[in-house]
């Protein structure tokens, strides 16, 4: 009983931890949705994320072997070489589309004349993004429940761990909305965060795959690589808005 105990409090805190970039992830894109229905967006979208979660872990547990079994293999005169399952394509997939909105919407700031909100007229059907939110919710989770399989083999603390990571990312992700909400600087570094995600999950997936570029193999980022970038782009933007408040005063005073 203790050993499972522990075994769940591992499991959860994996959830908490990698459900970060996610959640990140759903607090910008509700914000596509009329102001309000945001808040519900999120709420429906990670609760139907949960459900697809728990049902790709049923899944993987009863298939896992044929999400390593080798789809196709490109060798392209020593320039590409790789052999791909669909647990790397999952992951490629996941990683470019995250760095192409991350980049599309940086770019969108850089041009945009207009910061304040669209009216919900112009807002995105709330239906059609608690569906996309969703589905891009579930490819984040693909590594997080390998990860629990690696851990454990007990389909119930898996379960059970999911829907405690799905509680806890409920119960912040409105106040992560609000933050950037009030905040709308700090957009353009939950935007650099998530680039730097998709470069881990395209790197990630091509280390999956046994890619080769020019003879040189894509190597995986690791986690602590990760979280120290992370924490440098913070560190980084907060005393880059201290040093920007300091000289908006003096030149006050001046």
């Amino acid at each position: 009983m203790i050993e499972s105990l522990l075994t769940l409090l591992f499991l959860i805190l994996l959830q908490a931890v990698l459900g970060f970039d996610n959640l990140l992830y759903i607090s910008l894109e509700s914000k596509k949705a009329p102001e309000d229905k945001q808040a519900m967006v999120r709420r429906v979208a990670i609760g139907i994320a949960v459900f697809f979660r728990i049902t790709l872990l049923f899944i993987l547990v009863e298939s896992i072997k044929y999400f390593q079994d080798p789809l196709f293999s490109i060798d392209i005169n020593n320039v590409v070489n790789g052999t791909f399952n669909f647990h790397s394509i999952i992951v490629l997939v996941g990683g470019i589309f995250l760095i192409y909105t991350s980049i599309k919407e940086i770019s969108h700031m850089l041009v945009s004349n207009n910061f304040h909100h669209s009216t919900s007229k112009e807002k995105e059907d709330p239906i059609k993004l608690i569906l996309w939110i969703a589905l891009i919710n579930l490819i984040f989770s693909f590594d997080s429940i390998l990860g629990a399989i690696a851990l454990t083999d007990n389909f119930t603390l898996m379960a059970i761990a999911i829907i405690c990571g799905g509680l806890l990312m409920i119960f912040l992700a409105d106040s992560i909305s609000d933050f950037l909400q009030k905040n709308r600087m700090y957009e353009v570094l939950g935007l650099f965060i998530l680039f730097v995600v998709g470069i881990m999950l395209v790197a990630d997936g091509g280390h999956l795959a046994h890619l080769k570029l020019f003879n040189n193999p894509i190597t995986p980022m690791s986690k602590t690589t990760f979280y120290f970038i992370i924490s440098i782009l913070i560190a980084i933007d907060i005393v880059q808005s201290k040093y920007q408040k300091n000289l908006l005063k003096i030149n006050n005073k001046d």
